[in-house]
């Protein structure tokens, strides 16, 4: 079963009841954010880069610590690119499942072997995404007393139950709109079409007049409304 219909109404509901969250940026400026979760994946992140790379598009990626440990080199190549990298837990369990000396031992290590591999400071990787969007009041807490800023959504496609690239597409076109943050998967679950997916989603996005920004700089919008 898919959900997709679903997202664009748990976001009006999500965003005000849990502000202290990012769940998009400015609704003043022509911008938007893509992310992708779940990676790196030596098959799909490759391609994926290619795409970017001839866009002269940042992204933000939200990485499993695990394939971080997999995958050095394909780490490498998108931290090559000044790609902004955020933490996904170290393997894709949902967080309130986890007690909270596990969570924070997940992001921890995740965040050691970031910095490990691609030399990135330890104190840049502070934004996490939480797998499948899961969280509680609860987490947001602990997130906040260990210092890190929880990242979500406001344009979900669902693509990793891989329901074709133009019905992503057009899905991402129907809710796209001023500090959407936008929502894919490099990973095993939708990585497969991620690189066409955006082939064709970035010029369209153009022709609309949005420009791509990084997570990081939805956050320093802040102020918004």
């Amino acid at each position: 079963m898919q959900f997709a219909p679903l997202y664009p109404w748990l976001y009006k509901i999500l965003r005000p009841t849990f502000p202290s969250c990012l769940w998009s940026g400015s609704s003043q400026v022509s911008q938007v954010a893509l992310t992708f979760d779940d990676g790196p994946h030596p098959q799909y992140t490759p391609p994926l880069l290619d795409v970017l790379d001839r866009y002269q598009v940042q992204a933000s990626f939200f990485w499993l610590g695990a394939n971080v440990a997999r995958y050095p080199q394909i780490a490498q190549a998108v931290v090559a690119r000044s790609h902004y990298i955020g933490l996904h837990g170290y393997t894709h369990r949902s967080f309130p499942r986890l007690k909270a000396q596990e969570l924070q031992g997940s992001l921890a290590q995740t965040q050691d072997i970031i910095t490990q591999t691609c030399q990135v400071p330890r104190d840049r990787l502070i934004d996490v995404r939480p797998p499948n969007g899961l969280f509680t009041p609860q987490t947001l807490k602990l997130f906040q007393q260990w210092q890190y800023r929880p990242v979500m959504w406001s344009v979900v496609p669902e693509d990793w139950v891989r329901p074709g690239v133009d019905t992503v597409i057009k899905r991402v076109l129907q809710q796209v709109q001023n500090g959407s943050l936008i929502v894919l998967h490099d990973g095993v679950c939708g990585g497969q079409d991620v690189a066409a997916t955006i082939e064709e989603l970035i010029p369209r996005l153009q022709k609309r007049g949005y420009q791509f920004v990084t997570v990081e700089q939805l956050w320093g919008d802040r102020g918004y409304d």
